[in-house]
């Protein structure tokens, strides 16, 4: 669980709590009035709705190996031409591979900055994609991954 916090005008409230309830599954939405009077505080207790995003069993069930995807990332990285970008698949399967590390870490309780790079990596691929969803961006690379490993 987590909180969300949004800044809207009054007039606004209801749609936006609309919005991210299609996203979340939300809890009670408490409001506020800004400093200003002049727009509205949204606290709301959320929780990304699970039947939206593969698990990361699912999503990562036919991946290659850690070991392999490390070696294709630096490969890949090493191998670029000067000047031309690595696109959608090097960023795909870089914040795969990150969230893969991460998801270990965290099984086994290893306190390291392994979910933050993950985490920084899935922005990445987000960026790349333009993507317009509002979501934890490491659920948004477990759902690109099954979708690109199930296109391949």
């Amino acid at each position: 669980m987590f909180e969300i916090r949004v800044i809207c005008d009054p007039d606004d409230t209801d749609r936006v709590t609309a919005a991210l309830g299609g996203a979340f599954t939300t809890g009670a939405v408490r409001q506020y009035a800004t400093r200003d009077g002049d727009r509205d505080r949204l606290y709301l207790t959320a929780e990304h709705r699970t039947e939206d995003w593969p698990t990361p069993e699912n999503a990562y069930a036919l991946a290659p190996s850690i070991i392999s995807e490390i070696g294709w990332t630096a490969r890949t990285a090493a191998d670029k031409p000067f000047g031309k970008n690595l696109g959608r698949e090097f960023w795909l399967r870089k914040a795969a591979l990150l969230d893969r590390i991460a998801l270990g870490d965290e099984s086994e309780r290893v306190h390291g900055d392994a979910a933050e790079v993950a985490t920084e990596a899935a922005r990445r691929l987000m960026d790349t994609d333009d993507a317009r969803v509002f979501c934890d961006p490491r659920y948004y690379v477990r759902q690109q991954y099954e979708r690109w490993l199930k296109q391949k």
